[in-house]
């Protein structure tokens, strides 16, 4: 793919970014250790928002309903190229930077524990510098930057589809950390819907008078069984998990009301409707066998994520034309050792640059730009700003999350998705191109959400949890603020 490699406005987008190492740094670093979990990234979803306004964005927040959401507009006319990415934490992974042993920073409090904060400061980062390239050389379009809260519970970017904020998109790219630097394209990750299901009954002492209760925990149980024993029906690629959220009060009360979170999977939208179709039949039959009655609310509905080629060979190029950072033995030295804590192969930091390949092989996790990518041409920078075969979700994921080998990962993530947005206003037929490649990939296939068209943002997720620790995470927090030059 030819793209504009020696074009002034990308060599200006480099030096921004250069010049600007420290402000990455510490805005990675202070969304690390506010830690803030889905749907409560109020301090993280501020400082993005200042920073992108002090430097002449339009800022729109609360988008689609989510108080921790925003949308930053800069320029106007064609091409409209969007930038997205998550930064939300996960519970009880509160992890100390650079420790190769687990060692909270706040005991059960949460934490990053796969490293969005770092995400979260490659796109404020790219976005001031591809800003500030396009100004200077008088290029037209818009950009827009999106910020997506509660990727951990999938939430966001489907309600911003659904509500039309990416109709005028012409192409769209996502930011993710990773161990390797790399892109790609095809089929990437599945789709999924996740649901609560609530069951109503009535209480009554369960020693005294258990025959005049109807126990809402037993529909839970049942409706367990049910889907374990549906497991043997489904078809390759289908997964469910749970976790009851309300399993009722003390056990000489028989429970009157409960509730279980379900995560339902598949590689195909359909798929996944399916198998939540079914789930929806099985607690049906749960409730009649325990003589109550149920309820749905769907949470988050999304769809596989896709890469587009002529984007994925735009982003490989700028990788190529960037490289890889130069890790220290010191900072090798600790990815062993935190290797060998995890009973993993101990081979460091990857010393090279990944090509691209494809099309990739699309893994069972989900994301919730998957959604965008049925909708626009997308594309994802991953960056190596983490650790190889070190799992995410576990506190091994967070001990390099505010460490050199995040920040030198972030720089060079900027950087490529910086250059590979620029390419685009520089050279508007890439656009076209990537739109053309794009029909051609979907085929037959015609979007229509699976988040239900009435279903609101649950703003109060998380929301106990963080108040209760919001508190004792504030004295670590960084009390430098982060300024871009």
């Amino acid at each position: 793919m030819k793209t504009a490699t020696d074009h002034p406005a990308k060599a200006e987008a480099l030096e921004f970014v250069d010049r600007n190492r420290g402000a990455l740094s510490t805005l990675s670093d202070s969304i690390f250790y506010f830690g803030e979990l889905g749907m409560q990234e109020h301090r993280t979803s501020a400082l993005m928002e200042s920073l992108l306004e002090e430097q002449g964005f339009k800022l729109e927040r609360g988008i689609s309903g989510f108080p921790t959401a925003f949308l930053a507009t800069w320029g106007r006319g064609e091409p409209v190229i969007a930038m997205h990415t998550e930064y939300d934490a996960n519970p009880s992974n509160s992890q100390k930077s650079g420790v190769a042993e687990k060692a909270e920073i706040v005991p059960g409090a949460p934490g990053h524990c796969e490293g969005h904060n770092v995400n979260a400061a490659v796109l404020v980062t790219a976005a001031i510098a591809t800003k500030r390239a396009i100004e200077k050389h008088g290029f037209g379009g818009t950009l827009k930057v999106f910020g997506a809260p509660a990727e951990e519970q999938l939430l966001s970017r489907p309600y911003f589809v659904r509500d039309g904020y990416f109709d005028d998109v012409d192409v769209s790219f996502h930011d993710h950390i990773y161990d390797e630097f790399k892109t790609d394209y095809g089929l990437m990750q599945s789709a999924m819907v996740s649901a609560a299901f609530h069951f109503a009954g009535e209480s009554a002492h369960a020693a005294m008078w258990p025959w005049k209760a109807r126990d809402a925990l037993d529909a839970v149980v049942l409706m367990d069984m049910g889907v374990a024993q549906y497991r043997e029906h489904f078809q390759p690629g289908m997964t469910a998990h749970r976790v009851i959220t309300n399993g009722g009060e003390q056990p000489n009360v028989i429970p009157a009301k409960t509730s279980v979170w379900w995560y339902f999977r598949h590689p195909t939208s359909e798929g996944a409707r399916q198998l939540f179709d079914q789930a929806k039949r099985i607690a049906e039959g749960a409730a009649m066998m325990a003589n109550c009655t149920f309820s749905v609310d769907v949470l988050a509905a999304v769809w596989p994520v896709r890469g587009n080629r002529t984007m994925a060979e735009v982003i490989q190029a700028n990788i190529e034309t960037i490289g890889m950072p130069a890790w220290t033995e010191d900072e090798n030295a600790f990815a062993k050792a935190l290797q060998a804590k995890a009973d993993v192969p101990e081979i460091g930091l990857r010393p090279a640059l990944t090509p691209l390949t494809g099309p990739s092989i699309q893994i069972a996790a989900s994301n919730d730009s998957g959604d965008v990518s049925w909708k626009v041409p997308m594309a994802r920078v991953w960056f190596p700003s983490n650790i190889p075969h070190i799992a995410y979700h576990h506190w091994t994921g967070g001990a390099a999350l505010a460490s050199t080998i995040a920040h030198k990962g972030g720089w060079v993530g900027a950087k490529a998705l910086a250059m590979s947005a620029i390419d685009f206003f520089v050279d508007p037929s890439l656009a076209k191109a990537a739109n053309a490649t794009f029909k051609e990939e979907i085929g037959d296939a015609k979007y229509r959400p699976l988040l239900p068209a009435d279903q609101q943002p649950p703003i109060a997720l998380n929301r106990e949890t963080m108040e209760y620790y919001r508190p004792l995470m504030e004295p670590h927090y960084i009390q430098e603020l982060p300024q871009y030059s």
